[in-house]
């Protein structure tokens, strides 16, 4: 999970390889750091993010593989065309929807920290990734400047029990419009906030509990009508 989103002020190799033409075939599109310590590193990054705005950082750890998984199953991530994500954090989660995505499907990630937004430009090289530096408010904006296709998947981390109350229903409002009907919306947060601004918006939820995560965290599934 991640900050919230609301107007800033202004997730060994042999020394020789005889197969070259094997290695390049193995290489993913996506590329991020891999080495070892990579889940501490970014632990550390969410740690001062929360130490930064601790009001406004959805987890002080990044959300485990199972929560990533869960998340690309109900968001439809292997059928989506046009997926967005609001607060990416330190993109254990970008990685994993871009794992699932297809080769022509975009992704935008709206991310407001700007450690975590340049962390990102500098982590992942996959041209099917948009990267935004702004508010979850602009999605719509966000969407039109990258000339996307009304999104079949949103999800978001970004803790809707911490934001300001206008705010969050200026988000909620902003998904709704955007997302294509039959489209998804994913929200995973520790509380239930997130429910009272998107069901007036989408209808009733799909609820569900991920415990596989630190910490623990209810995941809602809303599928526009």
């Amino acid at each position: 999970m991640a900050r919230f989103s609301q107007q800033p002020p202004h997730n060994n190799h042999s020394i020789m390889n005889e197969r070259p033409a094997a290695q390049a075939a193995a290489r993913s599109t996506t590329r991020t750091a891999t080495s070892p310590s990579k889940p501490l590193r970014d632990s550390a990054r969410f740690l001062r993010g929360f130490v930064r705005n601790p009001a406004q950082v959805g987890s002080v750890v990044p959300s485990s593989r199972w929560l990533e998984q869960r998340l690309v199953r109900n968001a439809g991530i292997a059928e989506a065309r046009t997926v967005v994500e609001l607060g990416p954090g330190t993109g254990g989660t970008t990685a994993a929807f871009l794992k699932a995505m297809s080769p022509s499907a975009r992704l935008l990630a709206i991310e407001l920290d700007p450690n975590f937004h340049e962390h990102l430009s500098q982590a992942f090289h996959d041209p099917r990734l948009a990267l935004e530096l702004g508010s979850a408010e602009r999605l719509a904006e966000f969407l039109g400047a990258r000339r996307l296709s009304p999104p079949d998947a949103i999800v978001s981390g970004i803790p809707f029990s911490t934001m300001p109350p206008e705010v969050s229903d200026r988000i909620a409002a902003a998904i709704a419009q955007v997302l294509r009907p039959g489209g998804r919306f994913v929200a995973y947060q520790v509380r239930a906030h997130v429910a009272g601004f998107a069901t007036p918006y989408l209808g009733e939820p799909q609820k569900e509990w991920e415990t596989l995560n630190v910490p623990p965290v209810r995941v809602f599934t809303w599928v526009k009508r």
